[in-house]
């Protein structure tokens, strides 16, 4: 016998209803506040990164602030390295780029006579058209532009992640105070902290070792600038589904059209960008986080779509870091573990009757 009672009843399609409401209300709050939730989102999974590091060095016998500033030197560091290296990298592109255009406008021009000549006539001035712009020379001032903004919110981010680090040390102390009985709160905390740690410093892992792989590659197929493709593999490596075919566009293009490429090695190329992805991200990558921690294909596709709707090109890139999150909040509380389940990639296998633990996460066996 149900015990619900007739109020509970007919308190549920009113619960939906508010529960619908306030989360339109915070989208939409989400999406105005883009600009400012960003850079701290970015700050807060930087500094979840960094706390493991932070608490070995604490553990080998440093002081927990000492710690925290060697974590911070060494990643100051390591981007100011890579940074330097991609910006000449990216100077070298450009200065490369009108000779990149003529090569792509002469195999453009070798297309269209290729394919008149089999009876497919296809006006120039019609596909012209679609990708003209208002100002020939226009991209260059909103490229210098994007990359003012992109300089601005690094400094932005990179001194929250300075402050939030810092502020950690002392957060289960704070939230003790603050509780009259903190136990339950601190131990799913705890959980939570545990759990997004361990995903987000395999999910780095794993594109730090893919952006790896595809320099690798790119330097033995012979393509030009693969520390910027590899720089690129790494970030677009967050991207479910279309992040790794992105980053391979651009490389092969450009050892397409190469004086000393052709379709061979842009075909090399791709098989290399295909079993890199292929390794790690089917393979490699759910044995070590678990399936437990993995979303369901739909969830991850429509992640990509809605988070890139409310922040743009940088909600693409934390989409599934964002619902993994979200997944791991929810899945740390009994009453909303059933949705972390729904957004889960499938049923549990069964062995001898009972739920396998192959589902789980290796450190939760």
């Amino acid at each position: 016998m149900s015990n619900l009672s007739d109020e509970d009843y007919r308190s549920i399609p009113l619960n939906a209803t508010l529960a619908l409401a306030a989360l339109v209300v915070i989208i939409a709050g989400m999406k105005a506040g883009a600009d400012l939730l960003v850079p701290l989102l970015l700050a807060i999974f930087v500094a979840v990164v960094c706390t493991s590091p932070v608490q070995w060095l604490h553990r080998c016998g440093l002081s927990m602030r000492m710690s925290a500033f060697l974590t911070l030197m060494v990643l100051l560091a390591f981007i100011s390295l890579i940074g330097l290296l991609v910006v000449n990298s990216f100077s070298t592109f450009v200065t490369a780029l009108p000779e990149i255009e003529s090569r792509l406008y002469e195999q453009y021009w070798n297309l269209l006579n290729a394919l008149s000549s089999r009876g497919l006539a296809i006006n120039p001035d019609q596909i012209n058209s679609l990708f003209e712009g208002e100002d020939e020379g226009s991209w260059m001032p909103a490229l210098l532009g994007q990359l003012g903004n992109l300089f601005m919110q690094s400094i932005i981010v990179g001194l929250l992640v300075i402050f939030m680090l810092f502020e950690t040390l002392n957060v289960r102390d704070k939230v003790s105070r603050a509780l009259e009985n903190p136990a339950p709160s601190l131990k799913r905390f705890s959980e939570f902290s545990l759990t997004l740690k361990r995903y987000l410093a395999v999910k780095t892992m794993i594109s730090l070792a893919t952006g790896a792989l595809v320099w690798l590659s790119c330097m033995i197929v012979g393509v030009d600038f693969p520390l910027l493709w590899g720089v690129l593999a790494f970030a677009l490596n967050f991207i479910p589904n279309i992040g790794s075919a992105l980053a391979a566009i651009p490389p092969v293009l450009l050892l397409l059209v190469a004086q000393d490429g052709g379709a061979f090695q842009a075909l090399l190329l791709a098989s290399a960008y295909l079993v890199i992805n292929f390794v790690l991200g089917n393979l490699i990558e759910p044995r070590v986080m678990g399936q437990a921690l993995g979303l369901s294909t739909f969830v991850a596709f429509l992640s990509l779509v809605v988070w890139g709707w409310i922040f743009g090109a940088a909600g693409m890139l934390l989409s599934v870091v964002l619902t993994m999150t979200l997944k791991i909040a929810l899945d740390s509380h009994p009453q909303t573990r059933w949705i972390a389940r729904l957004l889960g990639p499938g049923k549990r296998r069964v062995k001898d009757g009972r739920a396998s633990d192959a589902s789980l996460p290796p450190w939760k066996r």
